[in-house]
């Protein structure tokens, strides 16, 4: 038994099987060598048993015999395990197995990585994703003409016009620059779709409207065969868009109004007009869709020829109303209207017909001196072949019906009735002749060939524009007036005016673009002076640069110049002045405006372009929150874009931390959202019912001379307010009256306009909440109450907290406006430490919210002016519906020359959302609205009546709805239920105030 242990197992000595006979081991080293190997060859491709058979044969050739041939131990050869260590080694640094650096080398990089680490809904290879939002060229589209050519028009700008196609809503401005695009651009012509070049972004594609304007440069040619490079921008016919119409006439020196000829001058074309006449753009007409005259009204030549007449006058009326120079007048005979059908595809004016007969018939006349005599009062004798003033006789003709109608409705009958031969035969008279496979086509492409060959390019449009519309350097000073803020001398202002391309650098930005994949912005902008090259060091400065405050100045350096062509941009070597530019590298340091100087110019010598001046404001608003709260900081990135993409877009937080997104209206805040979800951020985002911006005014004057007192109780302040004079708000916001005017401009202004008295006129301070802002500070203190040499050392500080008084007011946090506060009387230290502006500002603000409290306030909300184009047969709904909505019919005319009427109604903000909606379900889509913010209006009721009981889920009664939107508006925005008219008011006041009876 010992031969076995307490396991059982054997331990005994070694049997002669066991240990083997001498002849198993050879007696020659070199023979055991060779024949170890073959006793443990390895298995065939493991690498790692060949290397230990390889070590076991290098052992047993270095084995030692002795005389017997018996091997002698040799005891450095032999590995000893010497087990497990003693030492103490901690559980979480044991290590079981070896590292992924032992096993793969320090060379390879590893990760250990849970399996649910990643969500399923991502790949674990990402797909490779093209972000593409919008139509674009691949590559350079072939041209007819060369592109050096428009390189070298840009140096001469008297040869180049700039030019904001606007007008309403599907009057043809965006189908008006296709038909230009066609005639320059090698591209097929597919009769049977619209091509709308500048509608390129897909949400424009698929809504079917254009919602960004759009710049194209392109090089056309006149009737007297000279050509000229026409920077031109198509812009939105929706109201809810106007400020893109505002961005882009900043840049333009003058615009093409395109008009419907059967619709007329529509809300839209009158906003439009109202802001080009404020910033003193010339206007040139073209009249669109004047087959509609022929297709669809089947109006005879005569009774065209008074629509055309009555639509003309339309515009003149709407222009004489804004301003009554007979010089902004417009009409063929001054060659500053044109005639189009940009779906057919030609366009006209009187001197190109005129032309278009002396090539004809090869008569040698005046093309000037007929085209005179083809419009007005004008007949024409055809057995005499002369003009006269006056018909002879009932059947005489107009010499328009006759020259130009009467000729256009024989070319629409002769492709629409007849057959092949007589076509062929009337076509060849006018000097057309087609393919015989084209007489195959359907009608409409077929009328649409024969026109185009019978009018050829638009060169009337081209004369129409140079003629009327300044170039760059001539238009450059009544720009530089309008808009530029720097002194009106010097070496940059001069260099602004000549348009001079060797002088500095003078950018003005107005749009931020943003590119296919909406990964970055580029600036669009105008060059004033200089030349714009890649690779400049250039300062950017915002909209609230000024020398006192340089926080809004940055050096960029432009990556690339290039020229915008909507669906494809040229880069260039540089753009000189006069012409527009895309510039990169820059859109970090831009948020909506801005203006670009070279980095070498001082500081002192720098002066920003005015903020651009639009035509509308932003009334509704939603707040927003990611849906995903770990996608805030997305969200937030994608605010940002969305802020900078659309002009009138605001985004802030309120105090309550929610995120608001301002707009225009519904259609503008719908774009808004989408890009901000599909563009910007690609999140998903809750978004909350449509509210509307408020604001607060006054009615009466304060009930008492309101004072506030500093909180070292070493100054104080008293200050009444009182509503402003009827119409001053509105000229204050349209520029009218503007802060910079000299004290006795404005003092006239405002004692001839507005009956101001002369101390109170020279007396204004400030405008606020900034210095378009509808509220006035004014100094009514006397020298002999008061110590002016004090008052003025702590202007400022009183200006600062009037103006943060009117941003936010003591209602509901909204603006104040339409209200003048008084400062009747001041007692300040004499110790300048004791009056600084952390004891002066709040008090200010203090000041005027107790004067505001005590002087009636109420809520004012925005009324939207809406505008339906209806059949008579639905003008009974169009009624109730509005009615329902708190609004009100204001006029209701029929619109001369078709079977529709026009509706014009105002209804507020808050209840037109859905209005749309309703009004097409009404009339089974018979009807179509435009509304556009008209003006602001007070709300029923007392704000601050505590008689008022509100229920809930129940609607509010009619005097009720101030206090039941200031109620909502400030628990939306994380205020008390009730304002705290006392907390405004000093304890001595508040005691005063009781002993006179007069409630808080």
């Amino acid at each position: 038994m010992d031969d076995y242990d307490e396991f059982g197992n054997y331990i005994g000595p070694l049997s002669d099987s066991e240990l083997g006979s001498e002849d198993d081991y050879p007696q020659d080293p070199e023979d055991a060598a060779q024949q170890r190997p073959s006793q443990s060859a390895p298995l065939e491709g493991y690498a790692d048993d060949a290397d230990a058979a390889a070590d076991d044969g290098e052992r047993i050739a270095n084995m030692e015999l002795d005389e017997e041939g018996n091997i002698i131990p040799n005891h450095a050869l032999i590995r000893v395990d010497e087990g497990p260590s003693n030492a103490v080694v901690l559980h979480e640094d044991k290590q079981y197995y070896p590292s992924a650096s032992e096993i793969y080398g320090e060379e390879v990089e590893t990760m250990v990585q849970e399996e649910d680490a990643q969500p399923l809904s991502v790949p674990i290879v990402e797909p490779v994703r093209i972000r593409k939002f919008a139509v674009e060229e691949e590559g350079l589209p072939e041209t007819r003409f060369d592109r050096s050519f428009l390189s070298s028009l840009m140096n001469f700008p008297d040869m180049v016009r700039n030019v904001a196609v606007v007008g309403h809503l599907h009057h043809g401005k965006t189908s008006l620059l296709d038909t230009l695009v066609y005639e320059t651009h090698k591209m097929e012509h597919d009769m049977d779709t619209h091509l709308r070049y500048t509608d390129s972004h897909n949400l424009e594609r698929d809504r079917g409207i254009s919602i960004k304007s759009a710049p194209l440069s392109l090089v056309l040619e006149g009737t007297r065969r000279k050509s000229y490079l026409l920077n031109m921008i198509d812009t939105p016919g929706h109201t809810n868009f106007l400020d893109e119409v505002a961005s882009a006439c900043r840049l333009a020196d003058g615009v093409i109004l395109v008009v419907d000829i059967v619709e007329g001058v529509m809300c839209n074309t009158v906003q439009i007009i109202r802001h080009c006449i404020r910033q003193s753009l010339p206007i040139v007409l073209v009249l669109n869709k004047i087959d509609r005259l022929i297709l669809e009204l089947r109006l005879p030549p005569t009774e065209a020829y008074y629509k055309i007449r009555h639509a003309i006058q339309e515009v003149n009326n709407c222009i004489a109303s804004f301003d009554s120079d007979p010089s902004l007048q417009l009409g063929p005979e001054r060659g500053n209207v044109a005639f189009a059908s940009t779906q057919m595809g030609y366009c006209f004016t009187l001197r190109s017909f005129a032309k278009l007969y002396a090539e004809t018939y090869n008569a040698g006349v005046d093309v000037n001196a007929f085209a005179q005599r083809l419009w007005g009062n004008i007949y024409y004798n055809a057995e005499s072949r002369n003009f006269s003033r006056k018909a002879q006789d009932a059947e005489s003709k107009r010499s328009f019906v006759h020259f130009v109608l009467e000729p256009l409705y024989k070319i629409y009958s002769a492709v629409l009735s007849s057959d092949t031969d007589t076509l062929k035969r009337t076509l060849a008279g006018l000097g057309i002749h087609l393919k015989p496979a084209v007489y195959k086509a359907d009608v409409r492409p077929l009328l649409k060939i024969v026109l185009n060959q019978f009018f050829g390019p638009s060169q009337g449009l081209v004369d129409l524009v140079v003629d009327h519309i300044p170039s760059p350097r001539g238009a450059a000073k009544a720009r530089l007036e309008k808009s530029y803020t720097g002194p009106k001398e010097g070496a940059i202002y001069d260099s602004m005016l000549a348009c001079d391309a060797d002088g500095p650098l003078v950018v003005q930005v107005t749009k931020l673009y943003q590119t296919i994949d909406a990964q970055e912005f580029r600036a669009f902008g105008r060059i004033m002076s200089g030349t714009a090259r890649p690779d400049m060091k250039v300062k950017v400065l915002g909209e609230g640069f000024s020398q006192d405050d340089e926080e809004e100045m940055s050096l960029c350096t432009i990556t690339c110049t290039s020229i915008s062509e909507t669906r494809y941009t040229i880069a260039t070597t540089g753009v000189p002045a006069g012409s527009w530019v895309l510039l990169s590298g820059v859109d970090t340091s831009l948020t909506k405006t801005g203006t670009i100087y070279p980095a070498s110019l001082p500081t002192s010598d720098l002066h920003i372009f005015a903020p651009v001046e639009h035509i509308t404001q932003s009334v509704l608003k939603v707040s927003v929150e990611a849906l995903n709260p770990s996608e805030l900081p997305k969200m937030l990135e994608g605010l940002r874009k969305v802020n900078k993409s659309y002009p009138l877009a605001v985004t802030k937080v309120e105090e309550s931390g929610e995120h608001v997104v301002m707009g225009t209206g519904e259609l503008y805040l719908d774009c808004v959202l989408h890009d901000l979800r599909v563009l910007f951020a690609e999140i998903e985002v809750r978004v909350s019912d449509p509210v509307v911006r408020f604001c607060e005014t006054v009615v009466e004057t304060s009930a008492v001379k309101c004072y506030a007192s500093t909180p070292n109780k070493r100054n104080k302040i008293t200050i009444i307010a009182e509503p402003l004079e009827k119409g001053l708000a509105e000229d204050i916001e349209a520029g009218v009256v503007n802060i910079k005017m000299p004290p006795k401009v404005l003092g006239k202004i405002l004692q001839e306009k507005y009956g101001w008295d002369l101390l109170a006129s020279r007396s204004v301070w400030a405008f606020g909440p900034d210095a378009n802002g509808a509220n006035v500070l004014v100094d009514d203190t006397l020298p002999f109450e008061v110590d002016k040499k004090l008052l003025y050392m702590v202007k400022e500080s009183i200006i600062q907290g009037f103006q943060w008084a009117t941003r936010e007011g003591p209602l509901c946090d909204e603006p104040i406006r339409n209200v003048k506060f008084r400062i009747l009387d001041a007692q300040l230290s004499p110790d300048p430490i004791h009056r600084g502006g952390g004891q002066m500002i709040p008090t200010s603000r203090r000041a005027c919210y107790s004067a505001f409290l005590l002087a009636t306030p109420r809520l004012m909300e925005p009324i939207f002016e809406v505008e339906v184009e209806t059949p008579a047969s639905h003008i009974a709904a169009i009624y109730t519906l509005l009615a329902k909505r708190r609004g009100h019919v204001v006029k209701d005319t029929p619109k001369p020359g078709s079977t529709l009427y026009t509706v014009k109604a105002f209804v507020p903000v808050i209840d037109a959302n859905g209005f749309e909606t309703d009004l097409r379900i009404a009339t089974q889509g018979a009807a179509f609205c435009m509304m556009i913010f008209s003006h602001w209006s007070i709300v029923p009721g007392n704000p601050t009546d505590a008689g008022v009981k509100l229920r809930p889920l129940e609607p509010a009664p009619p005097l009720g709805l101030a206090k039941d939107f200031t109620l909502k508006t400030r628990r939306r925005k994380g205020l008390t239920d009730n304002v705290a008219v006392a907390s405004y008011l000093d304890a001595e006041m508040t005691v005063a105030l009781a002993h006179a009876g007069i409630e808080m």
